[in-house]
């Protein structure tokens, strides 16, 4: 049985402790929320790699290449503006990262390199000094080095070529330092908002139950996504943040059923239920098989020509033998899926049966189809 139930569904993530184990899950508050102001900031710059070796941008295809080459040389001293330029070894690049929450000034964090033009690789190129900015156009990091491919690229004589990976995009690793810091200051705050990642009413209840149990007075829920917080007396907001996040809480979830038809995947809640309902299901097959004959005219004939005939030959075939098979009302997640199981049919038409059991108003569950 555990056999066919592993062919019938290509990725049912059911755990067996679902139905073996405890009633109750519960989950540590740091795990099921966001805290407000407590998030990465994204940095982008715009810079030129140098070093390639004959794999940059071709400067007459990237006039922005060579207006950025220019403006780096002459800031240097050396006058390029009559000049023809007419190197392979640079490639334009847009510059990301991500600055954490808390980071301070001199710390550093890793960049991520994307060429901009039609360079074929970075490999072996370094990056040079390139300003990285938030969306206040403000300057938080600035980024240098060698640039990180993880990639392989070769071109033979004839023009054939082979890559594994992505040669036009790399990594530095600590490769840009901070500048400016985020100014978030949690140790003066005197209230601070958790984001619940799945919005619940109920969750956001039992948050504060269990925050005011531990601290009376110190947690509102404002809505199913914000539960809001105020250290007790005598406490500043860091300390009181690390002793309500530790904290236990059992999360509640809607009923719902998501499927991925692409992948002929099934995931199902554990507070999906289903009402009685009577379920047959047949295959209907339509076979056409194509066959050539080949005319040739009779000896000694005139005018005769040879000619190809197609021959079809059409048969229906329609799944026999099975009947309706009742599902009674589910008290849990496992008689639901062992009714279901019960049909012995494929993920496609698993999926046709659920959509249509919804449909007639007995799934008890929220369908969302990826």
């Amino acid at each position: 049985m555990h056999h066919h139930l592993f062919r019938i569904f290509s990725v049912l993530l059911l755990a067996a402790g679902l139905f073996a184990g405890p009633a109750a899950a519960k989950s540590r508050i740091k795990d099921i929320v966001a805290f407000e102001g407590v998030r990465d900031n994204q940095l982008v710059g715009y810079g030129i790699v140098v070093g390639l070796n004959g794999t940059g941008d071709a400067l007459r295809n990237a006039p922005f290449t060579k207006q950025s080459l220019e403006a780096m040389l002459e800031r240097l001293g050396v006058n390029t503006r009559d000049a023809t330029l007419n190197t392979k070894n640079v490639a334009a690049v847009m510059v990301t990262a991500n600055l954490p929450a808390f980071a301070a000034t001199g710390a550093r964090i890793d960049a991520s390199v994307s060429a901009l033009g039609d360079a074929k690789s970075l490999l072996g190129g370094t990056l040079l000094v390139t300003p990285l900015m938030g969306a206040d156009g403000r300057a938080y990091a600035v980024a240098q080095g060698t640039v990180q491919t993880g990639a392989v690229s070769a071109t033979g004589a004839s023009g054939s070529t082979i890559s594994k990976g992505v040669p036009t995009a790399g990594r530095i690793a600590s490769g840009a330092i901070v500048e400016g810091e985020s100014g978030f200051q949690l140790a003066n705050m005197t209230s601070l908002r958790m984001t619940l990642r799945n919005p619940d009413f109920t969750t956001a209840g039992r948050i504060a139950d269990v925050i005011n149990a531990r601290y009376p007075g110190t947690a509102i829920a404002e809505n199913p996504t914000i539960v809001a917080i105020r250290p007790a007396n005598g406490q500043d907001m860091m300390s009181f943040v690390t002793q309500v996040e530790n904290l236990s809480v059992e999360p509640d979830a809607p009923a719902k059923v998501v499927i991925d038809e692409i992948a002929g995947v099934i995931v199902m809640g554990e507070n999906v239920r289903l009402s009685t309902v009577a379920v047959q299901q047949g295959n209907l097959t339509i076979t056409v098989r194509e066959t050539s004959q080949v005319s040739q005219p009779t000896a000694f004939s005139k005018g005769g020509t040879t000619a190809i005939v197609p021959q079809s030959d059409i048969s229906v075939d329609e799944e026999k033998g099975k009947k309706f098979l009742t599902v009674k009302s589910g008290a849990s997640l496992a008689s639901l899926v062992a009714g279901l199981n019960a049909l012995g049919v494929t993920p496609r038409d698993m999926i046709s049966i659920l959509q249509t059991i919804k449909t007639a108003g007995a799934l008890q569950a929220d369908i969302e189809v990826m």
